[in-house]
């Protein structure tokens, strides 16, 4: 007589190898693992290429390669108002505008006003060094005012400065701010100065070192409207990429 096999009851576990899945039977194709590990997902094709690539991240933003300079004057009964105005005669009002700390680029080449805003379009972030300065007074002279000072080493960096005043012409706001900027760059790269000199004579000091090679400054100034409207000048160094 035949002898019967014993009936399997249910919820009994399978012996291994007993019954095989997909999953088993190809792990790695399927997203699966062997017992007790993690499951692997697969990489997408992003994570694949940085994975595989060791490419350092892109540096943002870059130093900029060229600066242009710029003024505007505007007046309005709105103090606000009168600051666009100023912006658009400096052809800069269409830009988001991004002020930054006084540090010329090294080897940076300075443009013309026309070839910079060509190089702009309206919305674009710009980042400037600007100076401003309004009055609602009538008669009252203000002024604003950026200088630049540039070392002999084209690897170094420069200063610029930003300076506005009230009831100084436009040549001395701009003197100032000249002075300024050399002043910072001369304590940078160690000349010795007398301070308590006028900026004539420190100008000479610093020509003579031959380690600054350029000086200037760029200055809007305006006597506050008659009728006590917002007079406001702007004077801006624009930074390129």
């Amino acid at each position: 007589m035949a002898k019967r096999l014993p009936r399997k009851e249910k919820g009994e576990p399978k012996a291994a190898g007993a019954d095989s899945t997909p999953c088993a039977a190809d792990a790695e194709s399927n997203g699966c693992c062997a017992a007790g590990s993690e499951p692997s997902l697969p990489l997408s094709d992003e994570a694949s290429r940085s994975a595989t690539t060791s490419e350092a991240p892109t540096v943002w933003p870059p130093v900029p390669r060229s600066v242009f300079f710029t003024r505007g004057c505007g007046v309005h009964r709105e103090r606000l108002q009168s600051f666009e105005l100023a912006l658009r005669k400096a052809g800069i009002a269409p830009l988001n505008l991004v002020r930054v700390s006084s540090i010329f680029p090294p080897g940076a080449a300075i443009v013309s006003r026309e070839q910079g805003l060509e190089r702009l379009r309206p919305g674009q972030i710009a980042f400037v060094v600007m100076s401003q300065a309004d009055t609602n007074e009538p008669n009252r002279l203000a002024a604003a005012s950026i200088g630049l000072a540039t070392p002999a080493d084209p690897r170094m960096h420069g200063y610029l400065s930003e300076h506005h005043s009230y009831g100084l012409t436009a040549k001395k706001s701009g003197d100032y701010a000249e002075d300024l900027a050399a002043t910072m760059l001369a304590t940078t790269v160690g000349i010795e100065f007398d301070p308590n000199k006028d900026y004539d004579e420190r100008r000479e000091i610093y020509r003579m070192s031959g380690r600054i090679v350029r000086t200037r400054s760029i200055t809007q100034s305006a006597e506050g409207d008659k009728n006590g409207l917002w007079t406001t000048v702007v004077a801006a160094a624009v930074l390129l990429f």
